[in-house]
């Protein structure tokens, strides 16, 4: 699948989660597809992609929540924006463990909100993509997991997953808005600051030569998704929302090849000639689903959407831009998000 650059120039995009792995990665996307592009942003992070790169230069910029109706209602009408694409989340397993207030309002409230700013701007809005996860499916009795199967999450981040995709569902259904609806597995790339996901975690204990943490036992297996193959699939999504196929529908996206978290961890310390760090499994990991993995075939079908990208030719990218965001900041002499923690 090739985004096509005819559908996208001139057309006016809204991304929310802009200043995300995912967000900043469609945003240089739209840019380079001729898009007009609005960002709605909560914090102005000077060490996300989103401003590293340069890509906010190039975009409207609208400061705001997605608690804040307002500020959604804002973004959509004073930049007319015809395709909106819903990334913005609290992202985190174990924040939402923690926090779940935070990431249930965050997650649910801003998802309703935003999709009622689109039905009552339904003049302007023409296309909404909405990011769901695998999270939403829960524990399964059996995998991979497809898109007929109940969403039946039961920890608070899985939950509001649940609950965001079924009110999109439901604003389809009841008032015909246009959307569809991507469940990805894990995704991974460069530009993630979250220090405890596996993939930077692992990346940044081999440059500094510390100890590699695995929180879970090493076992649960996982789609591991690289971040640009993501970005394809959204962009197939809203170029093919006019289809009564596509329209209201949720899709899969995976690479169908379901990795062991020791498994993953090993491609990547072979990948950056690390095999001498020994893993140190900690099987701490609470409120997370063993195994999952999706089944893509809808989204082949439907979409003509595949993965572009192997585990390893993802990794191998992601590896050269952690390498680079870790010599810049070293080079600046001032402490970062790569000496420190941050969730």
């Amino acid at each position: 699948m090739v985004a096509l650059a005819s559908f996208w120039s001139g057309r006016s995009a809204l991304v929310t989660g802009a200043t995300g792995i995912v967000g900043s990665c469609l945003v240089k996307e739209l840019v380079a597809l001729d898009a007009s592009v609005t960002a709605l942003v909560r914090d102005a992070d000077p060490q996300s992609e989103f401003y590293r790169s340069g890509i906010y230069r190039e975009v409207s910029i609208v400061q705001g929540c997605l608690e804040d109706y307002r500020a959604l209602e804002r973004a959509i009408t004073v930049h007319e924006v015809d395709t909106v694409f819903h990334l913005g989340a609290q992202p985190l397993v174990n924040v939402a463990l923690r926090s779940p207030l935070q990431t249930f309002e965050s997650n649910i409230r801003g998802t309703y909100n935003l999709l009622e700013a689109c039905r009552v701007h339904g003049s302007l809005v023409h296309r909404v993509v909405i990011a769901s996860s695998d999270k939403a499916y829960g524990t399964q009795d059996q995998l991979p997991y497809t898109e007929d199967m109940a969403l039946i999450g039961r920890y608070p981040y899985d939950v509001s997953k649940n609950c965001a995709d079924l009110i999109s569902q439901s604003y389809f259904h009841t008032y015909g808005l246009p959307v569809a609806i991507a469940r990805c597995g894990n995704i991974y790339g460069g530009g993630d600051l979250n220090w405890s996901r596996i993939v930077p975690s692992t990346l940044r204990a081999c440059l500094r030569g510390a100890p590699v943490v695995i929180r879970s036992d090493g076992s649960f297996i996982r789609d591991y998704l690289y971040v640009r193959d993501v970005c394809t699939a959204y962009l197939a999504l809203a170029e093919n929302l006019d289809s009564a196929t596509v329209k209201g529908q949720a899709f899969n996206f995976s690479p169908e090849i379901p990795v062991t978290v020791l498994d993953l961890v090993a491609v990547i310390l072979r990948l950056m000639d690390c095999q001498h760090l020994v893993p140190e499994v900690r099987s701490t990991a609470q409120g997370e689903i063993r195994s999952q993995y999706l089944d893509a075939s809808k989204a082949l079908r439907l979409l003509n959407w595949r993965p572009r990208y192997s585990l390893e030719e993802g990794l191998t990218e992601t590896i050269a831009w952690y390498r680079n965001f870790w010599e810049s900041t070293r080079a600046q002499g001032a402490p970062s998000a790569a000496d420190g923690e941050r969730t």
